[in-house]
């Protein structure tokens, strides 16, 4: 095991929380996702596999947790009556599909898989279906995944508050757009190396790329796409924030920069996702406008859905060349995106999980033996249809949850928390390799469970509650 000195910083940093408040341990741990290419540990065992910074400090926000609140807070989030049981059986399933699968359809199948070579980046390559160091690594981040959902329900049910929930969101998105600038200006300078020391994964880092005369901001992540799926979800939380005027000093500016840098990221991910997701969030802006407006921007609509045609009839008719060059840009990274190396191989991929999902009678071939290019064929390759029906009841249901009367405030934050997770859905649809969402979709997660009405405990679970939780009172509001 190889320490590296993002590791080294964050558990000095992880020790240094247990004296402090446990809202820092959330804050802390929402900044550490930042760090998506940060190794902070490497393993030479397991291939020269990574545990990023996020995952490494995902240990001690529990156990300043279990400090703090004690076991009870935690174990309610898996009440058989609650969202969070279902993540639990889903990672549960995927565990044993995980240690399971590759043994039983061991030669039935081909799968796309990491292969990690000593001294170099991963490469993804098609090999025989067997029990390989993929099977365990994702085992642990689908074990890192459920430990912030039920944590992050921990500390918000009863402890923390929506304000640090805002808080926390538009920190971490003004640290993304910070490391966004510091990528251009370091390329542009020659001084790309001064960010080495977030850039030490082991993955193939394509943090150097430009496209259509843009440098492809990549900031803290492996790659312009990694970066912009992030990125996006942050901007429709805080997005969604701004247009109900919560917080606006602090949204307002993080929301604009993130759909500047965004659009800069020149990911094509980022643009369809965009497409999606920003109709959606003005709607429902709209919508609260009529019903209250004070949670509501009807000018700023009025303003959007009026003057965006008009300015890009007068850049049509005014810069023409400026509107051909756009024309090519998008056509590059975008409408001919399908043509493109990448595109072909990923499209390889998908054909790949495919072919594994029926060779495994839609069982899937375990969690972690199979990549592919759209988080809905991962699910298929990995755990079969059985993981993508609870995966799914896991979603609808989280979606579903009711958090009192709609016109509050708490329930406009959990809307935003919502649109975050929709759009952080929708861009792993398109391009997500693997079955990890990444902490921030945890969190997200997390938030929006502890927010919802308590049920009323089963008899014999009451007694456990009151003993380890008793701040928790069941059919009452945890906002």
């Amino acid at each position: 095991m190889q320490l590296e000195l993002m590791g080294l910083l964050t558990i000095l940093l992880g020790v240094a929380t247990f004296f402090m408040p446990a809202s820092v341990a959330l804050l802390v741990l929402s900044i550490c996702t930042v760090f998506g290419a940060a190794a902070a540990l490497s393993l030479p065992s397991l291939g020269g596999a990574s545990i990023l910074v996020p995952n490494l400090y995902l240990v001690f926000f529990v156990l300043r947790c279990l400090m703090a609140y004690g076991p009870g807070p935690s174990l309610e989030a898996v009440n058989t009556r609650r969202v969070g049981f279902l993540l639990l059986l889903l990672t549960a399933f995927g565990l044993v599909t995980a240690f399971a699968y590759p043994y039983f359809f061991q030669g039935d199948t081909e799968t796309m898989i990491v292969q990690r070579t000593s001294g170099a980046r991963n490469v993804i390559t098609l090999a025989p279906l067997k029990f390989a160091s993929g099977n365990i690594t994702q085992s642990v981040y689908a074990i890192g995944g459920l430990l912030c959902f039920l944590f992050t329900f921990a500390h918000f049910s009863g402890f923390g508050s929506k304000d640090q929930f805002i808080k926390a969101i538009a920190v971490v998105g003004a640290i993304n757009i910070a490391f966004a600038v510091a990528d251009i200006i370091t390329h542009f300078t020659g001084t790309s190396e001064l960010l080495g020391f977030v850039r030490t994964a082991n993955y193939a880092l394509l943090t150097g790329a430009e496209k259509g005369g843009l440098k492809r901001i990549s900031g803290t992540f492996p790659e312009a796409s990694a970066f912009a799926d992030y990125t996006v979800t942050l901007f429709a939380v805080t997005a969604t924030l701004w247009l109900a005027r919560i917080r606006p000093r602090l949204t307002g500016p993080v929301a604009g920069l993130s759909l500047v840098f965004l659009v800069l990221s020149t990911s094509a991910t980022a643009l369809v996702c965009l497409a999606l997701v920003l109709p959606v969030i003005l709607t429902q802006s709209f919508l609260a406008s009529a019903r209250s407006p004070r949670f509501g921007r009807p000018a700023a609509l009025v303003f959007i859905a009026a003057g965006l045609p008009f300015v890009v009839l007068m850049l049509v008719v005014v810069f023409p060349e400026i509107a051909a060059a756009i024309h090519a840009f998008f056509d590059e990274i975008v409408l001919s995106k399908a043509h493109s190396q990448s595109g072909r191989e990923r499209a390889a991929w998908n054909s790949v999980a495919y072919q594994t999902f029926l060779d495994t009678a839609w069982l899937g071939a375990g969690l972690g033996s199979a990549r592919a290019s759209s988080f809905i064929l991962v699910l298929l390759s990995n755990i079969g249809i059985p993981g993508l029906i609870l995966f799914s009841a896991f979603i609808f249901t989280l979606f579903t949850l009711k958090v009192g009367e709609p016109d509050t405030e708490t329930a406009v934050v959990v809307k935003a928390a919502k649109n975050g997770i929709f759009a952080s859905l929708v861009t792993v649809a398109i391009s997500g390799t693997g079955y990890d969402l990444g902490l921030l979709f945890y969190i997200l997660a997390g938030f929006i469970a502890s927010q919802a009405a308590a049920p009323a405990p089963a008899p014999r679970y009451a007694e456990a509650l009151s003993r380890y939780a008793p701040h928790l009172k069941p059919e009452t509001s945890q906002s």
